[in-house]
Parts: structure tokens; C-alpha cells; sequence
């Protein structure tokens, strides 16, 4: 079993004391090692959603006023879908000469600093937006000019025909830097007049006392990590609105806590999800084909594990190409890492020519909706709305939905806006509800489209695995367009599809090479990745004793495994008997598999302070915040808070980047100064 192993002051005494650790409890069976006792839990969780304050004597006299605003339209998450709605907003308002004021708070520190770069966009609903779009200079600059798809065997790739009007068919779509898109949509948004609030998490839903959504409020700031107060603590800022759209991506943290408040899940299955990475490559310019769009499926991958690659040639004045790798969260082995297919995948004979010679100049990981149609929860409620990927309108079948979550936005703000302009206005709530948005997009070819292709992900999970899915897709959506008239179910949770460690065959992961695949930790600082690391983890855990004395235990610990960032490990406990959690917060990219994947269901991920998290490669290098009018003092001093963090996080990045380096010991475990740990690397 691969375990992380001890975090010391010296190197050479980590591994030495960690290799004592590993004959003393690693040699037996994964199933049989010892563990640490549930009495006397080392605590981890100091977040006040699980350690409230009011219990806390340390938090006596602390002032908890929040200061209020009041809007028409709130908006949480400045993503494709939030920023259609806001966008769409406005251009009404200066349609009809109507006064609306719509807000915007999004929780990275710059608008497009949390989108991975590197899509397949389907231009459709952004047409509809801005069909100036190319007049205005919009960053779409690479239409996609061909596609290759394949199924890939340990070392050879089987060529397989993309038929027009297949899913996968990507004739008129362009390869665009996602971050950089938003970026500019950020910017349009702002000179039409939307407040935009970066590097401002939304961390709690607000209720009227009928129990209509009244708005929400950022996250409190200046707590130690010990859950008490600095001197510096602030309380967040209330947002109100007659409505508030809810926009945070995929899993949203509000959106659990509305799903439950108004059982919006009621009529349809659980979510399901992916957990997808990326990286961008800088390559030789003799392997560069511009407007390039190819799609694998197979190795290394076996056929009962949803997944597959791409691999996108960008043309930006550079040979740049965008790569990643997406596995379905329904798998069953704990030992499977996502992060570690995705490295194997690149050694292929038929991907790695292109990237030799190259140079990695970004890395990220986000999860990804694959519930599609049937796990679409109810979109309205008193007071608010869900978009985007946020409720789950990802096309699967096409690997796409930013195009969704666009017109899911704009539907919303048409909706939004003829409710609030209505002179006839009634409402049963303070918070205005609005089921026409529904209604309409029920109506609209997003559900059309959702609709068509229902049946394609569940179908793989026949005994074909995957190639039943790529059979069904032939048969059935080729030839019908998704008429069939039945609708096939889903597995279930994706927490619940894991398999006991001792069920399972460990995997034995090649060790990279540092020039094609790399380790975890140099590809974490790939991602900007920054947070205050004296604050409560936001990975709060609801039980502390639970990843050791159940998902260690039984199933080897896969939350290690399962993360992107190498935000948890277990290492030994001080007496050198057991392991016990530890989390690296600071590490978090914000990706929500945790939260998604845990077996126990113990992790609960919130918001962490605004402006940290990722800082993907292609953001835009500006701060959108509406200064020009000053209407209130909390713009400015907030703004120049957002930026000065800004600029701080940009140069910590750099130094990190500098002085990264990562080495292998003859011992068999790597050590990087990033972090300062080391890990057990061999199999």
C-alpha cells in the first residue's frame, strides 16, 4: 500500500524515521496494519460550521455586525453562467431603460483565475449574447479545423471514424482558453454596469423569516487556525436581493444546503461526477497542428472505468497545446489514482511524441457533472435560481458545457427580468420566486440536448463497460437522436461505488520521469495555488476519528489517492504506533472531488477566505471591481484589500516556482522543499 509517510524538520531524519515506520506497519496487509485509536483523536476541524463560536470563550465580546447591502439581483460565481446572467441583465436594463442593480461575488481573487484554460467551446449561446463578438475581440481565436478520436490498447491506438452528427463531431466550435474568456466577459460585464466583487466567497445562504432566500454573506476574515479570532477579524459583507442566482460550478457548497432546505432533489437521481486534469504544454513547434481536437478512451483505463483524454492544439502565437485526462468518480478500486492515470496516460506511444521536447506550463484539476438529464434537481425556489454546472447541465456525451450553462444564464436573467419589471408584480415570499425560468428552459433546446443523449453515460455501465456506452451511442443516438422511450438509471452515489482495500489489487504506478509526467507536489505549484495558511481548514471533517478508524482502515486510505493536490495524507502518529490525518489546505485547488468521492461522507468542503485557491495559467491580470461611481465606502477598502492580496499571492507563487525542487532518494521516498515532506513513493 502506498502510505504518505512523516512531515519532519530534517530530511534525512524524515526518511530515516519514516522508513522505520513503514517495516514496522506497512509490510502487512492492507487490511491488517494497525491504526490509531479512536480515543484521543488528534483534532483537525476548528471551522466554525462544525466548532460553533458561540461555545467558544474565546470569541466572548467579539463584535459580529455585518454590514448590508441591497440589490436587485445577486449573482454567486463569476463563471460562464453567472456572468451570462449579469450580462444579460444589464443589456435589458439599457433595452428597456430600466434601473437594476446587479452584483456579482466571486471567490478567486480575479475573475477567470479559478476556470481551467483549455476547452472545446460550442459558440451558440455566446452568439446569442455578443453577436459582435468578433467586433468587441472576444479570445476566440482557434476554430477547430480537425478531429481524430481513438481507442487506445498499452501500445497501439485503434482509429475510430467520427461521423457527422455524432456527439463527439466538433465542426464549428473553437479551442479557447477558458480563463481568458471569462476574463474578457468579467470585463464586458463590468462596463455594462454589473458590480463585480472578486476574491469574495460566498460562505452562507440568508433567509426572510417566510424562509425565501434573502441573499447570502461572504466569509468572515482574519481567524487563526486554531478557529480563534486575530486582531484582525472582519466579519463578511450581507448581500441582499429580490433574487439571488446561484452559480458556483460544479457542487456548489450553497447549493447542498439549498438542495436540503427546499428538497430540490426530490425528483431526480443523485448526481454523478468526473474528476477532470489538466495541464498546458508549450511543444516543439514541428508537433504543433493548430485547430487539432483528439479524444481517447481505453488505456490505461480498464473498461468498467469511465474515463478518457483530450488533447487540444491552441493557436495563440505560441505552439501551445491544452491535455488532460477525466475519470469517472463512479470507480470502484481505492488504490486508483486519477492524478497517476493521467501521468501513465501521457507515456502512450501515440501522445508522447507530441509533447517531447516540451514544456508543462500549467496544471489544474476541477470536478465535472456527468449526472446529465435525469439528475437535474427542481431550479427554482422563494427568492432564487440555479445555473450552470452548478444544478448540472453538462453535456457528457459531448465532454462540453460551458454552451449549457451560458444559455441556462441568459434564460434566467430573461426570466429575472420581466418578474422584476412586471407591473403587475405578486409574490407570496419577500424573495421573489420564479418558475417561469424552468419553465422556459424546458422549453428551449438545452433540454432538447440534454435530453438526446440521457442514456449514454449510464449505458456504460453494462457489462461492456465503457465500448457498451460507445455501442449504445451508435445505435441508438446516431440513428434515433435519442428518441428511444426509455431513460436508464445511474449507479448511485459515487461515494458508495467504492470496494474494501482488501477487495482490491494495489496499482503499481511508474515513478516519473520529470520530463513527460511529473509528481504531485511540482504540479500543485503549476497551479498557483495559494491560501493563508493560518486560517481553519475549509476541509472540515464532521467526525475527526472517521478517515482513520473507517476509510483507512477499510479502504486504504483512498482520499490520498483520490485529490489532485496532495491535500491529505496520513502520517504517524508522535507515539510512532497508527497514522493519523493530516490536511494540507493550502494545497486545495478547489476541485470538490473530496468532498464528492469520500466513502464515509465525512467531508464537508466550504468556503475558504476570498482569494485564495488556484491561479490558473490564463487569467486576466486585472482586478474587476465597479470603482467608477464609489458608491459605497466598502468598494474601495475592499477593492484594495483584493488587490494588494493579489499581488501577493502572484509573487509567493513565483518564489515557489523558483525554488522548487523535487528528488528522489535512494531510500524510495521523494522529497520536495514545496512542502517539506516526504512520501513513500515505490510500490
Amino acid at each position: 500500500m502506498l502510505v504518505p509517510l512523516a512531515k519532519l524538520s530534517n530530511p534525512a531524519l524524515q526518511c530515516l524515521h519514516a522508513l522505520k515506520i513503514f517495516k514496522k506497519n506497512c509490510l502487512l496487509h492492507p487490511g491488517t496494519a494497525r491504526w490509531a485509536s479512536t480515543s484521543g483523536v488528534p483534532r483537525i476541524t476548528t471551522h466554525y460550521t462544525i466548532c460553533p463560536r458561540e461555545k467558544d470563550s474565546r470569541w466572548e465580546g467579539v463584535s459580529m455586525e455585518r454590514f448590508a447591502e441591497e440589490a436587485d439581483v445577486v449573482i454567486v460565481g463569476g463563471g460562464p453562467a453567472g456572468l451570462s446572467a449579469a450580462i444579460r441583465l444589464k443589456q435589458l436594463a439599457a433595452k428597456h431603460e430600466k434601473e437594476i442593480r446587479v452584483c456579482l461575488v466571486e471567490k478567486a481573487s480575479q475573475i477567470g483565475a479559478h476556470i481551467l484554460s483549455g476547452a472545446c467551446l460550442e459558440p451558440s449561446a455566446f452568439e446569442e449574447l455578443f453577436p459582435d463578438w468578433k467586433e468587441k475581440g472576444a479570445p476566440l481565436k482557434t476554430p477547430v479545423t480537425e478531429d481524430k478520436f481513438g481507442i487506445l490498447t498499452k501500445k497501439f491506438r485503434i482509429p475510430v471514424p467520427i461521423l457527422p452528427g455524432l456527439p463527439m463531431a466538433n465542426h464549428g466550435n473553437y479551442i479557447v482558453r477558458l480563463g481568458n474568456l471569462i476574463s474578457w466577459m468579467g470585463q464586458q460585464a463590468e462596463q455594462l454596469g454589473v458590480e463585480v466583487y472578486p476574491g469574495y466567497a460566498a460562505a452562507e445562504v440568508l433567509f426572510h423569516e417566510d424562509g425565501s432566500v434573502k441573499g447570502i454573506a461572504t466569509n468572515d476574515v482574519g481567524i487563526h487556525k486554531d478557529g480563534s479570532p486575530k486582531t484582525t477579524f472582519e466579519r463578511g459583507l450581507e448581500l441582499h436581493a429580490k433574487v439571488t442566482i446561484f452559480s458556483e460550478g460544479c457542487h456548489g457548497h450553497l447549493a447542498k444546503q439549498l438542495y436540503k432546505k427546499f428538497d430540490l432533489r426530490a425528483n431526480c437521481e443523485p448526481q454523478t461526477y468526473g474528476i477532470g486534469l489538466k495541464e498546458l504544454w508549450i511543444i516543439d513547434q514541428k508537433n504543433w497542428k493548430p485547430g487539432r481536437v483528439e479524444h481517447t478512451v481505453g488505456w490505461p483505463l480498464d473498461r468498467h472505468t469511465y474515463g478518457g483524454s483530450f488533447l487540444y492544439h491552441l493557436n495563440e502565437n505560441e505552439p501551445m497545446v491544452a491535455l488532460g485526462f477525466v475519470v469517472g468518480l463512479d470507480y470502484q478500486n481505492p488504490y486508483l489514482s486519477p492524478f497517476r492515470e493521467f501521468q501513465r496516460w501521457k507515456h502512450h506511444p501515440s501522445v508522447q511524441p507530441t509533447l517531447e521536447g516540451g514544456k508543462r506550463i500549467a496544471y489544474g484539476a476541477r470536478a465535472l457533472n456527468e449526472g446529465g438529464f435525469q439528475s437535474i434537481p427542481k431550479l427554482t425556489f422563494p427568492g432564487g435560481v440555479l445555473v450552470g454546472c452548478s444544478p448540472g447541465f453538462m453535456n457528457v456525451a459531448k465532454i462540453k458545457g460551458t454552451h449549457t450553462a451560458m444559455k441556462s444564464g441568459i434564460m434566467a436573467a430573461e426570466s429575472i427580468f420581466s418578474k422584476l419589471t412586471s407591473e403587475n408584480l405578486q409574490s407570496k415570499t419577500m424573495g421573489l420566486h420564479v418558475p417561469e425560468y424552468e419553465d422556459n428552459l424546458k422549453k428551449s433546446w438545452v433540454w432538447k440536448e440534454l435530453y438526446s443523449v440521457r442514456n449514454i453515460r449510464p449505458a456504460c455501465h453494462s457489462p461492456l463497460g465503457l465500448y457498451g456506452g460507445m455501442i449504445y451511442t451508435g445505435l441508438f443516438y446516431w440513428i434515433l437522436r435519442g428518441m428511444e422511450p426509455w431513460t436508464l438509471k445511474h449507479k448511485g452515489t459515487d461515494s458508495s461505488q467504492l470496494k474494501p482495500a482488501r477487495e482490491c489489487v494495489p496499482i503499481a504506478y511508474p515513478k516519473p520521469d520529470g520530463k513527460i509526467s511529473f509528481d504531485l507536489l511540482s504540479s500543485v505549484a503549476l497551479s498557483g495555488t495559494n491560501h493563508d495558511d493560518d486560517q481553519p481548514p475549509h476541509l472540515t471533517l464532521k467526525d475527526d476519528s472517521i478517515p482513520v478508524d473507517r476509510n483507512l482502515a477499510i479502504y486504504g486510505g483512498p482520499e490520498q489517492r483520490f485529490c489532485p493536490a496532495g491535500v491529505y495524507e496520513f502520517v504517524p502518529t508522535e507515539s510512532g504506533i497508527g497514522f493519523r490525518l493530516q490536511i494540507n489546505a493550502q494545497n486545495c485547488v478547489h476541485c470538490k472531488t473530496c468532498d464528492i468521492k469520500d466513502p464515509s461522507q465525512n467531508i464537508n468542503w466550504v468556503v475558504p477566505e476570498g482569494g485564495g485557491g488556484p491561479a490558473y495559467n490564463g487569467m486576466a491580470t486585472v482586478i474587476l471591481v465597479r470603482r467608477s461611481q464609489g458608491k459605497n465606502k466598502f468598494q474601495c477598502k475592499k477593492a484594495a484589500k483584493v488587490w494588494k492580496r493579489s499581488l501577493e499571492i502572484q509573487e509567493e507563487n513565483q518564489k515557489m516556482n523558483e525554488g522548487l525542487e523535487t528528488k528522489y532518494l535512494e531510500s524510495g521516498y521523494l522529497y520536495s522543499n514545496l512542502s517539506g515532506s516526504a512520501k513513500f513513493t515505490g510500490p
